[in-house]
């Protein structure tokens, strides 16, 4: 079963990241199947909300240099939790995660972390879960100077790099 859960999660990554194809990416959940950005509280709720947002605020918003580094995976009966550095330059509009914000041209690496549930053998659900602050340090529109916050350092502590 957790083999089953890994598969179907890697094919649901890969039909949004490397394919991106939102039918595909819709096929791999349940008709009433959730995504929730928590920090920035985007995403979508049944079917073709999810079709709107895959469409428009993120598979087309992706920045080609986008990349998923893995941490750590641990798998449960109907339930996957992905802890991944996720970076990218931020060189368009991603109104999934910077909605309004132009883009800056700045390099971002941050630690991210995927809630995925399964029901009936498909995506039910997706909480994920970053560092807002660390993503706004990183484009220039916080000072870390300022503020508890942290910039790159967070993806390079999780990898354990200091």
């Amino acid at each position: 079963m957790s083999t089953d859960l890994a598969q179907l999660w890697e094919e649901h990554t890969r039909d949004e990241f490397i394919t991106r194809d939102t039918e595909s990416t819709l096929d791999t959940m349940v008709e009433d199947a959730y995504v929730n950005h928590i920090p920035v509280m985007t995403g979508g709720q049944g079917r073709e909300a999810l079709r709107r947002f895959y469409s428009t605020d993120f598979i087309p918003c992706m920045p080609p240099d986008t990349a998923l580094t893995p941490v750590s995976r641990t798998i449960g009966q109907d339930q996957l939790v992905d802890e991944i550095i996720f970076s990218f330059t931020h060189t368009q509009e991603m109104p999934w995660m910077l909605p309004g914000i132009p883009p800056t041209g700045r390099k971002v690496e941050i630690p991210l972390v995927v809630i995925v549930h399964f029901r009936d053998g498909k995506l039910a659900h997706e909480h994920i879960y970053w560092d807002q602050a660390s993503v706004l340090v990183q484009i220039g529109l916080l000072d870390a100077a300022t503020l508890p916050v942290y910039g790159v350092e967070t993806a390079r502590k999780v990898r354990g790099e200091g």
